[in-house]
């Protein structure tokens, strides 16, 4: 089972191999803000947890079972993300919101959750209903 921090290794490992076809340590460091160190440390323990192929000077692959958890992880993000817009979070809030709580939620929750995204996204009177109910909440009394 992956913890939080080896959650957001391959996340970002699997959004860097999607989008330049490689990931190195310095990128993930970067991406991170993390020390090469410890990205080093990290791509070694999810070597030996079978999440990714590391051979030393050469750089990583990311095993099927790395890319099967790297993919949910970015499904996880985006749905999130996804639901804070429709529920009208401010944009500069959404990215640190949703790393405040990603790691908190059950798999069964990203399920509902994706349930109730698709129940806005199918019917656009829905999301306007919700921004009336915002309008009136804001409303000074």
């Amino acid at each position: 089972m992956a913890t939080p921090s080896m959650e957001d290794y391959i996340e970002q490992i699997y959004l860097l191999i999607e989008q330049k076809g490689y990931a190195r340590v310095s990128d993930i460091a970067e991406a991170l803000s993390v020390h090469p160190s410890s990205v080093t440390k990290m791509v070694q323990k999810l070597d030996k947890d079978e999440y990714l192929v590391y051979e030393k000077y050469r750089g990583f692959t990311l095993t099927s079972k790395g890319k099967k958890v790297g993919k949910r992880l970015v499904y996880r993000h985006d749905l999130l993300e996804d639901l804070l817009r429709t529920i009208g979070v401010m944009e500069e809030n959404i990215y640190n919101d949703v790393e405040g709580i990603e790691h908190h939620l059950s798999w069964n929750a990203i399920d509902r959750i994706g349930d109730l995204v698709q129940f806005f996204e199918e019917d656009e009177t829905r999301v306007h209903a919700l921004r009336d109910i915002q309008k009136k909440n804001e409303e000074p009394e």
